[in-house]
């Protein structure tokens, strides 16, 4: 079974930066399509952050987090990380990473097209 950790969130000022890690355990690169980053605040649906696909490492951003987060992974997939620069309080919640499955849609974050979420770690981003 494959299972995701996420870990790395905290308490960051608007403005700072914060590398979240998603630990991999059972995850065949070869079973699934891409890894993707989520969030959710309280009361509001779950949000696509950004992903990157298994067989040719290309990337997709919210357009409220291009130019500012980054997503990467080492080379046996064991790890995928985020880096989030120029925090701002919008992008305070909690952070899940999820496993793609499916292609049921052309939209990189279906959240139908994903399982193997993780627990979820929580990014504060307040002054």
């Amino acid at each position: 079974q494959v299972q995701l950790v996420e870990s790395g969130g905290g308490l960051v000022q608007p403005g700072g930066s914060l590398r979240l890690s998603c630990a991999t355990s059972g995850f065949n690169s070869f079973n699934y399509y891409a890894i993707a980053w989520f969030r959710t605040a309280p009361g509001k649906e779950r949000e696509g952050v950004s992903s990157i696909s298994t067989s040719d490492d290309s990337t997709e951003y919210a357009d409220s987090v291009k130019g500012r987060f980054i997503i990467s992974r080492d080379n046996a997939w064991n790890t995928v990380y985020l880096q989030m620069n120029r925090l701002k309080p919008e992008d305070t919640g909690v952070y899940y990473c999820a496993a793609r499955w499916g292609v049921n849609s052309d939209h990189p974050f279906y959240t139908r097209d994903f399982g193997s979420w993780g627990q979820g770690t929580q990014v504060t981003v307040s002054s």
